[in-house]
């Protein structure tokens, strides 16, 4: 999934970025409030991560902006282990979750894909659909009881399809999702994903809305 991250230090930053896209983000990576609030003014993400402590517009006024704005996209705070107050708040203003400094990798892509999963509706951390089940933590993929094995972006792509069963996702909006400003995308990268997926779990599993996009079908 596509991740905002909105943090000021560049130490953190770097270590934020790597291990989120190790976990199998696409991250994108602003420095200040006003340069979040022109990504997420012309963009989608499926989540963002958010400092409060940011130069030019703080954290809060990010986040009040943006719900200002009826986006309920999930928001983490990042947030200084003193800091109650500004936790308050941050809830209060909408955000979704929060993590205290000094955190663990870990836990920031637990609490990221608790939130996403609430967002799309779920309840329960794996999704299944028919025989096909997807493990987001342990990032697997079984057909009728066997593994299948995914490459990084064929298991996004997959669970950005199933997360949205029974809607038309359009090309543009499968590759915002799926890649950062950073990467290059060729012109048919997702025909090709799409043929693997449909190689290794089956031709009729993700349908062509020719003109459209792609889909997959209510389980």
């Amino acid at each position: 999934m596509r991740v905002l991250l909105v943090e000021d230090d560049r130490l953190l930053g770097d270590g934020l970025q790597a291990g989120l896209a190790d976990a199998g983000h696409a991250v994108d990576w602003v420095r200040d409030g006003e340069a979040a609030v022109a990504a997420l003014g012309s963009e989608r993400f499926a989540a963002v991560v958010l400092d409060l402590g940011l130069p030019r517009r703080d954290g809060l006024s990010v986040l009040e902006w943006l719900r200002g704005q009826g986006d309920d996209t999930p928001v983490l705070i990042l947030t200084a282990r003193d800091g109650v107050g500004d936790r308050v708040k941050g809830l209060d203003l909408g955000a979704d979750d929060y993590v205290v400094k000094p955190f663990d990798l870990d836990e920031i892509a637990a609490r990221l894909r608790a939130l996403v999963r609430r967002a799309n509706g779920r309840t329960r951390p794996l999704v299944q659909h028919g025989g096909l089940i997807l493990d987001p933590a342990a990032r697997s993929v079984t057909l009728d009881g066997e593994p299948v094995v995914l490459t990084g972006r064929e298991f996004e792509l997959l669970q950005l399809l199933l997360d949205n069963a029974g809607r038309v996702l359009t090309r543009r909006t499968l590759e915002e999702q799926l890649y950062n400003w950073e990467e290059a995308v060729e012109s048919n990268a997702l025909e090709v994903h799409v043929h693997h997926l449909r190689r290794k779990l089956g031709a009729s599993l993700i349908r062509t809305v020719r003109g459209v996009g792609y889909m997959v079908d209510k389980g």
